[in-house]
């Protein structure tokens, strides 16, 4: 089964990553995050995976900075702007990011697009970002999970947003083969239970590095 492009924005420690992944979905073609740490994290563990520092240098060029099509792009894209432990500016917040993703959509024209964001998100800005989707052709469907559901010690509730481009006819290419569930058991063992947040582990050979 060939995987799908995945374009990692905002991307901490390559969570979004790790998780399609694990699924047999994707391979990243592109991180991003403005903090030095993640990038050194995401270094490591997939070394061959090129790695942009900001968000909006990749929105004002993105032919230089993504090659070719584009399947998946996901981001968890600053939440301060949003949070109740902060200021709630919402879009008069500077670290408001998301009309720079949306450039970024509306010039590559994902497939997929998956974001992730705090429960504040809910009453503050999420209907911009749903209207802007929903103008660019996409359908969307928000949906709330909290950590609790994944047996987490606390709640703590989560906005996830996922869209579809419903102009995209051709990633119909994309079927799963009779051995595709084979075939995440064995990328998913191979990690070995190394925590993806540590420089000084190991990368994984399920990481699918060498295959870019």
């Amino acid at each position: 089964m060939a995987k799908f492009n995945h374009v990692d924005l905002c991307s901490g420690v390559g969570g979004f990553s790790l998780g399609f992944e694990y699924a047999g979905l994707s391979r990243p073609i592109l991180f991003c995050d403005i903090e030095p740490w993640s990038r050194q994290i995401l270094k490591k563990h997939w070394p061959d995976v090129p790695i942009a520092e900001d968000v909006k240098e990749i929105a004002n060029d993105p032919d230089r900075f993504i090659q070719g099509r584009v399947d998946i792009l996901t981001a968890g894209y600053p939440c301060q702007p949003f949070s109740v432990a902060g200021n709630q500016r919402g879009t008069e917040d500077p670290r408001h990011i998301y009309p720079y993703i949306s450039r970024i959509v509306a010039h590559k024209r994902p497939t997929w697009c998956v974001f992730e964001n705090v429960y504040g998100h809910v009453s503050l800005g999420l209907d911009e970002v749903l209207n802007d989707l929903e103008g660019q052709g996409y359908s969307i469907r928000p949906f709330i999970v909290p950590a609790s559901a994944v047996n987490a010690p606390h709640k703590r509730d989560r906005l996830w947003i996922i869209a579809r481009n419903m102009a995209d006819t051709e990633s119909e290419r994309y079927r799963r083969g009779s051995g595709e569930e084979r075939g995440v058991e064995e990328r998913s063992s191979s990690h070995g239970g190394k925590d993806v947040a540590d420089p000084n582990s190991e990368p994984s050979r399920g990481r699918g590095v060498s295959e870019q």
